[in-house]
């Protein structure tokens, strides 16, 4: 999962990371805007708003910031 923002130029990266990835291994990812989840998930928002791009795998904090392209694809064949 992607947390970002709209107008995140740090969050537009960290999507083409993941797509770089996630792509040849025929996976997906799905990407939340934490201002818009704000409403239902106040919490996201709380734990999250300031730190954006952040990349949860599993549920688990990955990375926030920008995406560790080699880390990422040693943790998804784990």
């Amino acid at each position: 999962m992607l947390l970002g923002r709209a107008g995140c130029s740090a969050c537009v990266a960290a999507r083409a990371a993941l797509e770089e990835v996630l792509e040849p291994l025929g996976l997906a990812f799905e990407e939340v805007d934490v201002d818009e989840a704000a409403a239902r998930d106040p919490e996201l928002r709380e734990e999250y708003g300031d730190r954006v791009p952040v990349v949860l795998l599993n549920g688990v904090e990955h990375s926030y910031g920008e995406v560790d392209v080699d880390r990422l694809r040693a943790d998804l064949v784990m």
